[in-house]
């Protein structure tokens, strides 16, 4: 059947507005929760245990008042398009069946719908959101502008999101878990020692403006020339970057001979340097 206005209502703003006046065929419906299988294309990985417990009751108390909206797959089962925690919440409320949409549609709308409902109630955090554009982007002929347009944010927001995913793993995952901000993350894009520069932002507590200043070091072109040098050399310009913060470079001849030199971006980080020296020589 066509979709009418009580039926939109029922999907959610974000489904809604995605399937608007087009002729895609749903149906309301009862299945069984154990008839249900996660969304393939979810972008959100994580849900909190707090959020989820707090929907369990709420189950418990009122049912499922929001439909899970679904599609046919195969032997009878359907995959979620939207509704993943609902359906969650649900069995551990102890539920057999569960509202559903039934909506008739292909991979490449599921995976718009998933992003859609996600991101605008802000239940992604950045890789997850990064992940699922750069999905679109890979797998179903999307580019910026198109994606700017679906999900109605700014070119440069997307951008800058995507940007992301060049960091490591390991970067990512601090990020995924909210060890450090997306503002942190960005500061870091392109440097080859983010992972270290991670590290030393969540043990100092550094706040993204701090950040910023610790990767600028690190970030001038005399930089990428580094990594010709001795392993040794590198060995020690890391130790001492580490320990003042501050940029190094230490440039040996052949008869071992050499400058070293230290960056500082203002007077104290001098005053800093100049006080080492005293106290030590």
């Amino acid at each position: 059947m066509m979709i009418d206005n009580r039926l939109k209502k029922g999907l959610g703003r974000g489904l809604s507005s995605l399937l608007g006046d087009t002729s895609s065929q749903i149906e309301k419906n009862t299945l069984a929760i154990n008839d249900l299988t996660p969304n393939k294309f979810q972008p959100r990985k994580n849900f909190a245990k707090e959020k989820l417990e707090e929907l369990t009751n709420s189950i418990k108390q009122q049912g499922v008042i929001q439909p899970i909206a679904v599609r046919p797959i195969k032997n009878g089962k359907y995959e979620i398009i939207a509704g993943e925690r609902r359906w969650l919440a649900s069995q551990n409320a102890g539920l057999h069946e569960v509202p559903v949409i039934i909506i008739d549609i292909d991979d490449a709308k599921s995976l718009e719908f998933a992003i859609v409902e996600n991101v605008q109630r802000q239940d992604l955090n950045a890789v997850e959101e990064a992940k699922s554009y750069q999905k679109l982007i890979d797998d179903f002929n999307y580019d910026q502008e198109k994606l700017s347009k679906f999900i109605g944010k700014s070119r440069s927001y997307i951008a800058n999101l995507l940007r992301l995913l060049s960091l490591p793993e390991e970067v990512l995952l601090m990020l995924e878990k909210s060890i450090i901000s997306a503002g942190h993350a960005r500061s870091i894009i392109g440097l080859h020692n983010s992972l270290d520069i991670a590290k030393k932002i969540v043990a100092k507590k550094l706040s993204v403006r701090q950040a910023e200043i610790l990767a600028k070091q690190f970030k001038n072109k005399k930089f990428k020339l580094i990594q010709k040098k001795d392993a040794n050399i590198l060995d020690l310009q890391k130790v001492l970057e580490e320990k003042t913060g501050l940029n190094v470079s230490i440039s040996n001849k052949k008869n071992n001979s050499g400058i070293i030199s230290f960056q500082y971006l203002d007077l104290d980080q001098l005053d800093k340097i100049i006080e080492t020296i005293k106290n030590n020589y």
